[in-house]
């Protein structure tokens, strides 16, 4: 998802302007945020700022902030659904409202208990539909046998074996380089978000197909070199594979949901419904809580039922 357009920064009291240069060092330098984030973060507050500027009538400072009470929070809230803006987006911006409190409170001593008692929207992410175990068989071995130069074809099956194989990311594989899967390793190492990393197990189709791929592929590449390059040998964009993975989808019949993120869900799934460990798949997945990767146990209920009365020693009692 792409960053929301910078709005103009409203007016803040002159002890304020400072800080918020700070803050936007601080979550690319210490938090190392992305660049795309740090701008829907910055969008965030500028609405919020520009709020208070309405609501209190004057150019907030630190005071100003440090005196707003339940109340004034919750009457930005209400700006927002006003506004007409969905669960998924206020909770993100109170998400960016909280980072820029506790920045201020830990550097500069600003505090605001009031904040702490505003509950946060409840907001359930929907899923992507991942495809069955069948179709995505079909839908891998289809992406090595589209319609375009080999080698090229080769690389999108091996991305989206490794997606499938190893629960990546789009944006984890990409960023790979030539030394981070070494051809003959049971694991390799990914850094997800957060820079947080995580050890993966591979599997051997996954490798062979990176090997069938980067036997092919006409750019040599040295140890630093991405793993997986475009036409002109710079490193793989999305949009590039998430178009390949439409020419493949509609080739097999499968809904828009057959995205490439899907078949991350899909490796969850699948390894769930064969009786997988959550806890197992959490820490392949890269999730911080197990909360997020529980969202998996509504999406084969069926498989679920079936591993239950299959493993429970009662399961056959009277």
């Amino acid at each position: 998802m792409a960053a929301p357009a910078p709005l103009k920064t409203p007016p803040v009291a002159r002890d304020l302007e400072p800080l918020l240069g700070q803050w936007r060092d601080w979550l690319t330098g210490e938090r190392d945020m992305a660049a795309n984030t740090v701008t829907a973060y910055q969008h965030d507050l500028d609405g919020f700022l520009g709020f208070l500027v309405r609501h209190l009538g004057t150019a907030p400072g630190r005071d100003e902030l440090a005196g707003l009470q339940v109340r004034d929070f919750r009457a930005w809230l209400a700006d927002q659904r006003s506004r007409g803006l969905g669960s998924a987006s206020i909770v993100r911006a109170l998400s960016s409202i909280r980072t820029f409190f506790r920045y201020l409170e830990v550097r500069h001593g600003v505090q605001n208990p009031a904040l702490r008692a505003v509950r946060t929207p409840k907001h359930r992410q929907p899923l992507p539909r991942a495809p069955g175990q069948e179709d995505t068989t079909e839908l891998l071995a289809l992406a090595g046998q589209l319609p375009q130069e080999p080698w090229i074809a080769a690389r999108d099956a091996a991305v989206l074996t490794l997606l499938y194989g190893c629960g990546l990311r789009i944006g984890e594989a990409l960023a790979l380089n030539m030394r981070d899967v070494p051809s003959s390793a049971r694991t390799f190492r990914v850094r997800g978000k957060g820079g947080k990393e995580r050890m993966i197990p591979v599997l051997p189709a996954v490798l062979e197909a990176i090997a069938v791929y980067r036997s092919l592929c006409p750019y040599p590449a040295g140890p630093d070199e991405p793993l997986f390059v475009g036409s002109r040998g710079r490193r793989l964009q999305a949009p590039v594979l998430q178009r390949s993975m439409k020419a493949v989808r509609t080739a097999l019949g499968l809904p828009d949901s057959a995205t490439p993120h899907a078949l991350r869900h899909a490796f969850a799934t699948h390894i769930l419904a064969n009786g997988g460990d959550l806890r197992a798949i959490q820490e392949l997945l890269g999730h911080a809580s197990l909360s997020t990767t529980q969202r998996y146990t509504s999406v084969d209920s069926d498989g679920l039922i079936a591993i239950h009365r299959r493993a429970h020693p009662r399961a056959r009692a009277g």
